[in-house]
């Protein structure tokens, strides 16, 4: 049944497995970390279960349109190198936002049944099965519930100016988005930069899932050492 959700990807595409060359186990990895293959069943309940299983477009269709609306708002309001310098600033934002979230709420340690569940349907699911590439990006319910919550949030402390810094926010989520499912399913880049990426989250979940939380950018990971 599972199977009606592969979009056509072929999961022994994924060069997870060759990376036995160029990983090597350094820590040990707890058991409700450790990858497997397979494609799980989260929810007994068939609508969630189904909204689990996200096309990779999906993101791009629904927030390539906000992104164009911020922006038409901004340069109502703006001039141009305002708009760019607060568009950047968003970007940066962005990279804060995906360091805190994987680090700390991603990451965080069950300490009980109740808890070890509570992760797996939020992150775990993921680090155990990191071929299943149907769960590679966010699905639309939990982004758009935080892209509120953030604009909200935003408007309450730049005013105007949340157009154009939310466009650059909402950017970096889809670069994030489209870096991490890239990662997953095509074989490593020639370009250096794009390569280092592919490793670095690689090496997040076969080398050590205590460090490396950067997927768009390694900046953070830089900043407070976790690299």
């Amino acid at each position: 049944m599972l199977k009606n959700y592969n979009f056509s990807i072929d999961v022994k595409k994924l060069q997870l497995i060759n990376m036995q060359n160029e990983l090597q186990s350094v820590v040990e990895i707890p058991d409700w970390l450790r990858p497997r293959r397979g494609i799980p069943r989260m929810f007994e309940n068939e609508i969630l279960e189904r909204l689990s299983h996200v096309h990779p477009i999906t993101p791009h269709i629904i927030y390539v349109p906000v992104i164009s609306y911020m922006l038409w708002k901004s340069f109502k309001l703006f001039e141009f190198s305002k708009i760019i310098l607060l568009f950047f600033f968003g970007i940066f934002i962005w990279t804060i936002m995906e360091y805190t979230l994987h680090r700390f709420v991603f990451h965080f340690t069950p300490k009980s049944e109740i808890g070890k569940k509570i992760h797996f349907i939020i992150h775990g699911v993921h680090h155990m099965y990191p071929w299943d590439t149907t769960r590679l990006v966010m699905p639309p319910a939990v982004s758009i519930l935080i892209a509120i919550v953030v604009f909200s949030i935003m408007s309450f402390i730049f005013g105007d100016k949340t157009y154009p810094i939310y466009a650059g926010t909402a950017l970096g989520y889809l670069i994030y988005d489209t870096t991490h499912f890239s990662v997953h399913y095509f074989k490593a880049p020639k370009n250096r930069i794009l390569r280092y990426l592919w490793k670095h989250h690689l090496q997040h979940h076969f080398q050590n899932p205590n460090k490396k939380f950067g997927v768009s950018s390694p900046l953070w990971d830089i900043v407070f050492r976790t690299k």
